[in-house]
């Protein structure tokens, strides 16, 4: 499914659109966390996502300028991904939006799900 690219209703409709999904903000939140990150690598900090969905919110991620993806000429190939700088000010932005979600776990009693690397 590609990313709509507007017309848009207001500002808060592009910003979804662009985060829209369960993953992508998740996938940034790990970069920023982590900084440079293999595929492997993201997989296992995101418990539950599917190889498919991950390349596949990786690559819109990747088309709306979010995220880089860097591929080494070695044997075997290595592929990198990091946030740019667009990426780097939507995560300062969605740093409010984790605020809210983690006082709501509060509220309500949810408990945060630690997996095991």
């Amino acid at each position: 499914m590609a990313a709509r690219r507007g017309p848009y209703f207001c500002g808060m409709d592009a910003a979804m659109d662009v985060v829209s999904g369960k993953w992508k903000s998740l996938i940034l939140w790990e970069l920023a966390e982590h900084g440079v990150r293999r595929f492997a690598q993201l997989r296992r900090g995101l418990p539950g996502v599917s190889e498919k969905m991950l390349v596949q919110q990786l690559r819109e991620l990747e088309e709306d300028g979010l995220v880089r993806r860097e591929v080494f000429p070695e044997v075997p190939p290595r592929v990198e991904y990091t946030l740019t700088e667009h990426g780097v000010s939507l995560n300062e932005a969605l740093a409010a939006l984790g605020e809210w979600g983690a006082e709501r776990m509060r509220r309500i009693g949810a408990e945060k799900v630690v997996y095991a690397s």
